[in-house]
């Protein structure tokens, strides 16, 4: 049902957190990039590249970004600068023009058509996307504001520096957070959206404290929480106007203490109710969901963990991550932490299962799965924050991060599993479930020993770098597992785990 029309501040702000806490099994993250992918400047073309077919499925909601870079947008505006030319190869279906001259964009489009279907629909803004610094097509996605004011860049142009890309916007700089400021405020007046979504993973650089291999400090998150209040205030003054809330969700690193070292004072935000829903999680993840989902519900904001497309170098490592397998455990993981739902990233296909599948727990129970420690890496941790390591608090294990193994001496690996995979039910609904090692340096299964539990793992077979042990599903607990990997003590060999699987198979 509509909500009834807010006519006072006390109404919007119950309104608003009843609208914050409503159903969402998943959330889609369209990047907007199907403006310059459909084969026509029409709706029906627009929508049936990515969102048409979404209907039915769990997505709940759908976060849209017209984002080409700050201050560069697909959609139509006056604050900033739309991208509007047909550069080849990159944009020559660029219909952001045509789009526009029919009284229309592709903002707009969206926005009619998910509330038609009933699904709940914000307007996404990458806080510092920097596609523009790519060598490849960085050069038409520059907007003229960066080539009239490269003093309002974290770097110079050409020039590499310690974090970040040149083409950063420097968000110490009042005239930046003003444009920013401005562009959502545009968007909020214009637009029927339910709401805005600030992505600060989309890039994580703000300051050049940060980009010059510093922490952020005090100040600099102060700069930042201002600009967070300005855009609340505006959100409720645009809110009352039109007589029905407007959301605010964010998406951030899932540490307070990154999120800090980068310039996001995220307990400031929670404690002054400047964000209706928490996004934890991008190019990398710090700690367990049920971290960030405390987190958000000491407040009373809903929490989406981000699950997005495996990023890890080796082959083999990326293929099983980037399955639906994987795709299926890492979400029972996201529910099992008492998650309010899934948010997907970097998965545009609107025929993919996955949308059928990962927003509903009880669905995903039967299915086949393939747990990990690890599905997107930990190579950019370091890479956006000078010291970033020290704040990931679980246990990755992946052919880039290999456990050593000693002669004799336990190496513990541990495995969250989401599920309950004894559960008592009908044989059918038994699964066969494996656990497979790769372990670099090894030649001889036997001298290698295992546990799951403090219970021994037997009859293991190799085959090429991989150990594989059957696993009874009664020894396997909801929640965290405990691996116990054992060199023989008279062992010569140089041997590391580079992965850790297990596999959970209903068919």
């Amino acid at each position: 049902d509509d909500p009834v029309k807010v006519t006072n501040q006390q109404e919007l702000k119950q309104q608003r957190k009843k609208a914050a806490h409503r159903v969402r099994r998943i959330i889609f993250n369209n990047d907007g990039d199907d403006a310059f992918r459909c084969k026509e400047p029409t709706a029906e073309s627009l929508l049936a590249r990515r969102t048409t077919a979404l209907v039915g499925t769990h997505v709940d909601t759908i976060f849209y970004s017209t984002t080409q870079s700050v201050g560069l947008y697909s959609h139509n505006n006056k604050a900033a600068q739309v991208l509007l030319p047909k550069t080849k190869p990159f944009l020559a279906n660029n219909w952001t023009r045509e789009f526009i001259d029919q009284g229309t964009d592709c903002l707009e489009i969206m926005v009619d058509f998910c509330h038609k279907k009933n699904i709940e629909v914000f307007w996404s803004h990458r806080m510092n996307d920097t596609h523009d610094a790519s060598p490849v097509y960085g050069h038409c996605l520059l907007p003229q504001w960066k080539k009239d004011h490269p003093e309002w860049l974290l770097g110079s142009l050409g020039k590499k520096q310690r974090h970040g890309r040149p083409t950063a916007a420097d968000y110490g700089r009042q005239e930046v957070r003003d444009m920013v400021f401005n562009v959502f405020q545009e968007v909020c007046q214009n637009y029927d959206v339910d709401g805005i979504e600030l992505d600060f993973f989309r890039h994580s650089y703000f300051f050049k404290r940060h980009a010059m291999g510093q922490d952020a400090g005090p100040e600099q998150c102060e700069l930042m929480t201002g600009l967070l209040r300005r855009i609340r205030k505006m959100t409720e003054t645009g809110g009352l106007e039109r007589g029905r809330p407007l959301l605010l969700a964010v998406r951030v690193p899932d540490s307070v203490g990154y999120c800090a070292a980068i310039g996001l004072d995220i307990v400031a935000w929670l404690e002054e109710d400047l964000v209706d829903i928490l996004v934890p999680t991008g190019y990398f993840r710090l700690n367990h969901w049920d971290v960030s989902v405390q987190l958000g519900h000491k407040y009373d904001v809903p929490v989406y963990p981000c699950l997005s497309e495996t990023r890890v170098r080796d082959p083999e490592a990326h293929k099983v991550r980037n399955s639906l397998e994987c795709y299926r455990a890492r979400a029972m993981n996201v529910w099992h932490s008492g998650a309010d739902g899934v948010y997907l990233f970097n998965l545009f296909d609107p025929q993919l299962p996955h949308w059928s599948e990962l927003g509903d727990p009880k669905l995903l129970e039967t299915k086949d799965k393939v747990y990990c420690t690890g599905a997107r890496g930990v190579g950019s941790i370091n890479g956006t924050l000078t010291g970033g390591m020290r704040f990931l608090k679980r246990q990755v294990v992946l052919p880039e991060r290999p456990v050593a193994l000693k002669p004799g001496q336990p190496a513990a690996i541990e495995l969250r599993v989401g599920q309950q995979l004894d559960s008592g039910q009908a044989p059918a609904a038994v699964p066969d479930v494996k656990l497979r090692l790769r372990v670099h340096g090894l030649t001889n299964a036997g001298d290698l020993s295992v546990k799951l539990n403090d219970q021994p793992l037997t009859d293991g077979t190799k085959s090429d770098a991989w150990l594989e042990y059957p696993v009874s599903p009664a020894s396997v607990t909801k929640g965290t597992n405990r691996f116990e990997i054992t060199l023989k003590p008279d062992s010569t060999a140089k041997c590391a785990v580079e992965d850790l699987l297990l596999w959970v198979r209903y068919e």
